[in-house]
């Protein structure tokens, strides 16, 4: 394998697929009206600890924050830009930090109210261990983000 083939196969072991998804006896309208409100994710996302806006619009396509996130002794601020906004459906976010990549909030209609979604692709950088590190972070931030839906799902209650 050359070099050029060598380097796309190491930064495509560097990505990692992260979903996770929980029903919620809330009709989407609902669930959207706290999921919008973007300053208020401090409140259920247990590894956000700051959110500072870097636009004055903190609603819609176009929004950039800085995201101060701690997993355990590992803090980083995430630069994330919101380039999907579909009122009752979805937000879709590019990630622009150390750790890069891409994620999206669905909402669902079921029968018994709202599934939410919640899917991240992950592209972790070689010095922090790349592939190693994507395939490590994935059970972790599985786990982290499955507790964040929970808390979410006590908001709304």
């Amino acid at each position: 394998m050359g070099t050029v083939g060598w380097m796309a196969g190491a930064w495509r072991g560097s990505m990692t697929m992260i979903v996770v998804s929980i029903d919620l006896p809330h009709a989407a309208p609902i669930v959207w009206a706290e999921l919008s409100q973007l300053e208020k994710h401090l409140t259920w996302m247990a590894d956000a600890e700051r959110i500072d806006f870097a636009t004055e619009q903190t609603r819609g396509v176009g929004v950039t924050m800085a995201v101060r996130t701690r997993i355990g002794p590992l803090v980083t601020t995430d630069v994330i830009e919101v380039w999907e906004w579909a009122p009752g459906e979805r937000i879709g976010v590019f990630h622009r930090g150390i750790v890069s990549g891409i994620g999206m909030f669905v909402l669902v209609p079921i029968e018994t109210g709202t599934r939410f979604v919640w899917w991240e692709e992950l592209s972790f950088p070689w010095f922090l261990g790349g592939g190693i590190a994507a395939w490590l972070a994935r059970p972790v931030l599985r786990l982290v983000w499955r507790k964040n839906l929970r808390r979410f799902s006590a908001s709304l209650s």
